[in-house]
C-alpha cells in the first residue's frame, strides 16, 4: 500500500507560494503542487485564471459565512472534493459549472 504514495513524483508535494489580489488586498498562499494544479485544471474547466476562480471562492465563503478561516485549507478541501467528485464520476454533477453565480 505505501508504494502507492511513496513512490509518487517528489514534484507533487513540494510547496509554492503565489501570490493573488482578492478582495482588493494582496496576498499569498502556499500550498502543494498538487493541489495548484488541481486548481487550475478547476479554473480551465470554469473558464477562468486561478486567480479569478480563487477570488470568485472567496466572495462566494465570504457571502455565505460572513467570513473566510484558513482559506488554504478550504482550497485544498476543494480540491479534494472535486478529485472526488471526478473518480466517481457522480452523474448529478456532470456537466455542471462548479461555480453557481446565483449561489
Amino acid at each position: 500500500m505505501c508504494h502507492l504514495f511513496s513512490h509518487q513524483p517528489q514534484r507533487n508535494y513540494e510547496s509554492q507560494t503565489r501570490s493573488l489580489r482578492i478582495g482588493g488586498h494582496c496576498t499569498s498562499i502556499r500550498l502543494e503542487m498538487s493541489f495548484w494544479d488541481t486548481l487550475e485544471e478547476i479554473a480551465a474547466k470554469e473558464g477562468m485564471s486561478v486567480a479569478k476562480f480563487v477570488t470568485t471562492l472567496y466572495g462566494e465563503v465570504l457571502d455565505h459565512h460572513g467570513e473566510v478561516n484558513n482559506f488554504a485549507s478550504l482550497l485544498r478541501c476543494c480540491c479534494l472534493i472535486y478529485r472526488s467528485q471526478s473518480a466517481a464520476a457522480v452523474p448529478e454533477f456532470q456537466g455542471q459549472p462548479i461555480l453557481d453565480a446565483a449561489e
